[in-house]
């Protein structure tokens, strides 16, 4: 409770004032003015105290200042009807509490006005790396390919294994890596204020792959007191609040599992910079809760225990992106000029970004930005927001202009089957051998899984759908192949030398013309080759031996940039 008293008292504080100048002015007895000040100060602070203690305002200057102009405005006019009932009000009184009213007013606007002119402060607190050229994901980062809706309706069809299922709904389900494995993680929440007082405390969470369309939930039994649907002092961010009043909260606090399989609360909070409640992005801070216990404590970011992923919030990474493209010369350029200015997509799983794990296993929030003109459905790049540190990368540059943006290629899902009402969900831009590459899950109205389709950046009739991640993937390869016109590796992709003797050979037709796969001796590596590009490809058989530049993929396949022939060609 000492949040809510703290944060009461400050609300009151030009009340009392102007209950002072009342009493100094007025020509009426001091005593009874005092008096009844005391008792409508007393009635008004309980009645604040309630508010605060469910809205739970920061304790920061635009809060407080909002809150003592209410305060003054229900309050002082009470008082001056309690003293004089029916009668007009003393002008030597009156007219002082109006300019000390007034005083209060051209604070607050001076204090809205610092927080636009301090935008620009905050838009250089971001940590910020960028990169010549925008580099599309490589194979080597993982991204999130079952999306959140049809995570959570497979949830809520296992909810039947929870006890007494009728207390509890889903909460946010929250990624991370647990053991190795990407998963979604949701706490099973109250269903409402009866339930929570008959419960008295959650069963527990789910688990489900993040990266498996066909894996099924797991339910974990953990009972939680402190949760996001508790009541009264049970409920995290009043627990929070209560502890850390000065601090703002950064969305709703979600759950991360340790290497135990015990759950805890995650919150990222920050102090605001000056006198505004924008944050500064180099001093974001975390809390961690135990749901059981209700013990917490608070971390930098970046030193949060190693089992959290997400010790910065989706909810601040996308805050932290728009920051990042609109505010890069000010606040009065994102309105009038707009020079260089960059609107992130909502595009994402997670508050309009998407988590992606690298090769490390480090977690970081995806998103693509686009140009503010309308009717602009092209990328500008994308950034990636380091979920432990907040550090921002931002992919921009010559090499992917005119790609199409996440939404474009949402579009070209969505236009695919309209008569099924299937819809694009949750694009995620990365690398398919050397070609920026949009994945995006097909939802069903109902959230059910159906397709993916893998969708080439720079060319959207160029679009392959398939059944699972994999076959797509393979098959999308195979159209890349298949398809004359289309630029092989970008200038980063490792070629290799191969040299041996054919052990096998297949030779394939499609619209696109003639594909050929081969095996060498010893050697596993499926070869493809289109015969546009190596015409005398096509009379390949066993025992020739080759000498070609490849490109290897990590699927145990390669593909054959250039082939020479020794047979053929001697």
């Amino acid at each position: 409770m000492i949040g809510v008293l703290i944060a009461t008292v400050i609300a009151m504080l030009l009340y009392v004032v102007g209950l002072i100048i009342t009493v100094s002015i007025s020509s009426l007895n001091a005593s009874r003015i005092m008096k009844h000040g005391l008792i409508i100060f007393v009635i008004g602070y309980v009645i604040t105290g309630v508010i605060f203690y469910f809205m739970m305002p920061a304790i920061t200057v635009p809060n407080m200042l909002i809150a003592n102009l209410i305060v003054v405005v229900v309050l002082l006019p009470l008082l001056l009807y309690v003293i004089q009932p029916g009668e007009k009000v003393e002008t030597k009184v009156l007219s002082p509490l109006i300019i000390f009213f007034g005083v209060g007013l051209i604070g607050l606007i001076v204090v809205i006005i610092l927080g636009f002119t301090t935008l620009d402060e905050a838009h250089q607190s971001i940590t910020v790396q960028e990169e010549e050229e925008a580099e599309p994901l490589t194979k080597d980062e993982t991204p999130i390919t079952v999306a959140p809706e049809f995570a959570r309706n497979k949830i809520q069809k296992a909810m039947s294994v929870v006890p007494n299922p009728q207390f509890y709904d889903l909460g946010k389900l929250q990624v991370q890596k647990v053991k190795e494995e990407i998963v979604y993680v949701a706490p099973v929440e109250f269903a409402g204020f009866w339930k929570y007082l008959r419960g008295k405390e959650t069963a527990g969470y789910f688990t489900i792959s993040a990266t498996n369309v066909n894996a099924q939930p797991a339910f974990h039994d953990s009972a939680m007191q402190y949760t996001n649907s508790s009541y009264f002092n049970k409920y995290v961010q009043r627990v929070i609040y209560n502890k850390y009043p000065h601090y703002i909260q950064s969305g709703e606090a979600q759950i991360e599992v340790d290497d135990e399989g015990k759950p805890w609360y995650v919150q990222t909070i920050y102090r605001p910079m000056h006198v505004t409640n924008k944050p500064n992005l180099e001093d974001l801070k975390v809390v961690v809760i135990d749901p059981t216990s209700g013990d917490m404590q608070m971390f930098d970011t970046n030193e949060a225990p190693e089992f959290i992923e997400g010790s910065v919030s989706s909810e601040m990474a996308t805050l932290e992106n728009n920051y990042f493209g609109k505010y890069i010369h000010g606040w009065l350029n994102s309105v009038f000029g707009k020079r260089d200015v960059k609107i992130p997509n909502e595009s994402g799983s997670e508050s309009g970004v998407t988590p992606i794990f690298d090769e490390n296993g480090d977690m970081f929030y995806f998103t693509d930005m686009t140009s503010p003109k309308e009717n602009i459905d092209s990328a500008l790049g994308y950034t990636l927001v380091d979920a432990r540190t907040g550090e921002l990368i931002y992919y921009g540059g010559e090499k992917n202009n005119g790609i199409m943006d996440s939404e474009g290629a949402k579009q070209i899902v969505n236009k695919e089957f309209p008569e099924k009402k299937w819809k694009g969900y949750m694009p995620v831009l990365y690398n398919v051998d050397g070609n920026p590459t949009w994945v995006v899950n097909v939802l069903d109205p109902n959230g059910l899984h159906k397709q993916y389709a893998y969708i080439k950046a720079n060319d959207s009739d160029f679009v392959v759908f398939g059944d699972t991640a994999n076959e797509t993937l393979d098959a999308y390869r195979m159209a890349l192949l298949q398809a004359p016109g289309n630029v092989g590796a970008t200038d980063e992709t490792v070629t290799e030398q191969v040299t041996g003797e054919v052990d096998r050979v297949l030779v394939t037709s499609s619209e696109q013309g003639q594909i050929v796969q081969f095996l060498l001796t010893d050697d596993s590596t499926i070869y493809t080759v289109n015969a546009s590009k190596s015409p005398l490809a096509i009379f390949l058989e066993k025992g020739d031996s080759i000498d070609a530049e490849v490109q290897m993929l990590d699927n145990g396949t390669a593909t054959v940039e250039e082939l020479l022939i020794e047979e053929l060609t001697e």
